[in-house]
C-alpha cells in the first residue's frame, strides 16, 4: 500500500530573500483568474445580446470551452519547451487579444458568427497549458520567497478561488453598469495586465534542452510513461479524475434538479455554491498557515469523506436548507487541503522537466 510521507522539497529557499516575484505571480494569477471569469460570462452574454440565440449561445460556450480540454494534455509538451514563464505570458496576451477583437470587430468591420467562435476557440486555446505553467512555476517561487510550499500551493489555489468568486459578480454588475461590449474591453485590458505583473517581474526558470531533442508526441507520452511507474501519482490522477466526474455531474445536474424540485427556486443553489466556495477559500487560508504540520493521509481522507461524501448524505438525508448550508460549510472547510496538498505531493516528486506534462495530464 502506498503511503504519503513528507519529504524533503527537492529546492532549497535561495538567500537572500526575495518576496517580489512571488507577489507579482499571485498578483497577476488573480488577475487572469478573474479575466477568465469575465469571459465565461461576457462571451455568452454578448452572443445572446447581439443574435438573440439560446442556440448560437450554447456554440458559442461550446467552442470556449472545447480547446481548453484538449490543450490541458496536448498542449503540456509545448509548456516544457517555451518555459513556464513564457507560457504563461504568451496565454494570457492570446486569451487578451482574442478577446480585444471581438468589441473591436463589432463596433468597426463587424462580426460573422463564425469569426466570433473562431476567436474564443483561439483564445481557450493556451487557457489551459497557462494555468498548467502557472502550477509548476510555484516551487521555484516558495523557495526564492523562503515560503513552505504547502502555504505557497494554498495561497495559490486560494487566490483561484477567490477571483472566480468575485469575478462572478463583477462580470454580472460591469454589464449592467457599462454594458457587454465595455466589459470585453476591460477583461482584455485584465489579461494584459496580468502577462504584464508575470513578464516583468517573475524570473524564468531555466530550460530543459533533453525536452527539445525528442519529438512531440514522445514528450507527450513520457509523462504518461512517468505517470504509469509512480504509483502515488497514478493513485492521485485516478482519484482525482474520478471524483471531478462526479462533482460535475453533481453540479450540472443532479444539484439543480433536487433545488428545484425540493424548494422550487434556484437562490438554495446560489446560496450553497456560495456557502461551499466561501468556506474552502477560509480552509486554504487555514491550510496554507499550518497545513506543513497536518498528516497528509488523514487530510485526505477527512478531505474526500466529510468534503466530498457529506454533502450527498445531506441531499438525501435532510432536505432543510439551514442544514444543507451548514453541511456546506463543513465540507468546503474539509475539501480545502485537497488541491494545495495533491499540488505540493507532485511538485516534490516530479523532476522539473515532468511536472507540465504531468499536470497538464
Amino acid at each position: 500500500m502506498n503511503t504519503i510521507k513528507k519529504t524533503q522539497a527537492p529546492l532549497q529557499p535561495a538567500q537572500p530573500t526575495n518576496q517580489l516575484p512571488i507577489i507579482a505571480f499571485f498578483t497577476g494569477s488573480a488577475i487572469s483568474y478573474v479575466g477568465d471569469m469575465l469571459t465565461l460570462l461576457a462571451v455568452p452574454w454578448f452572443v445572446l445580446q447581439t443574435t438573440g440565440s439560446v442556440i448560437q449561445t450554447g456554440i458559442a460556450a461550446f467552442f470556449s470551452t472545447l480547446p481548453a480540454v484538449f490543450s490541458a494534455f496536448f498542449g503540456s509538451a509545448l509548456v516544457d519547451r517555451l518555459g513556464y514563464k513564457r507560457t504563461s505570458v504568451v496565454g494570457d496576451i492570446a486569451s487578451g487579444l482574442a478577446v480585444l477583437l471581438i468589441p473591436l470587430l463589432y463596433s468597426t468591420l463587424g462580426l460573422a458568427f463564425w469569426q466570433l467562435l473562431a476567436l474564443v476557440f483561439l483564445g481557450g486555446l493556451l487557457k489551459s497549458p497557462g494555468i498548467t505553467a502557472r502550477s509548476a512555476m510555484v516551487p521555484e517561487l516558495a523557495a526564492e520567497a523562503n515560503m513552505r510550499l504547502e502555504r505557497a500551493n494554498a495561497l495559490s489555489d486560494g487566490l483561484a478561488r477567490v477571483s472566480r468568486l468575485i469575478g462572478a459578480p463583477l462580470a454580472g454588475a460591469l454589464i449592467l453598469l457599462i454594458g457587454t461590449s465595455n466589459l470585453l474591453w476591460f477583461d482584455a485590458l485584465s489579461f494584459a495586465l496580468s502577462a504584464l505583473l508575470i513578464g516583468l517581474a517573475v524570473p524564468s526558470t531555466s530550460s530543459i534542452p533533453q525536452i527539445r531533442q525528442s519529438s512531440y508526441l514522445k514528450s507527450l507520452w513520457s509523462g504518461v510513461h512517468f505517470i504509469q511507474h509512480d504509483s502515488l501519482i497514478l493513485s492521485l490522477v485516478i482519484v482525482v479524475l474520478i471524483t471531478n466526474m462526479i462533482d460535475a455531474a453533481f453540479f450540472s445536474v443532479i444539484a439543480p434538479a433536487y433545488i428545484k424540485q425540493v424548494f422550487h427556486s434556484a437562490l438554495p443553489l446560489g446560496l450553497l455554491v456560495a456557502a461551499l466556495g466561501g468556506s474552502a477559500f477560509v480552509g486554504t487560508l487555514i491550510f496554507g498557515a499550518i497545513g506543513h504540520r497536518l498528516p497528509r493521509r488523514l487530510t485526505f481522507g477527512i478531505g474526500y469523506t466529510v468534503g466530498g461524501a457529506s454533502r450527498f448524505w445531506a441531499f438525501l438525508l435532510f432536505p432543510i436548507l439551514p442544514v444543507l448550508i451548514a453541511v456546506n460549510i463543513v465540507a468546503g472547510l474539509a475539501i480545502a487541503p485537497i488541491n494545495p496538498l495533491m499540488d505540493t505531493i507532485m511538485q516534490e516528486r516530479l523532476p522539473i522537466e515532468m511536472r507540465a506534462r504531468v499536470f497538464g495530464t
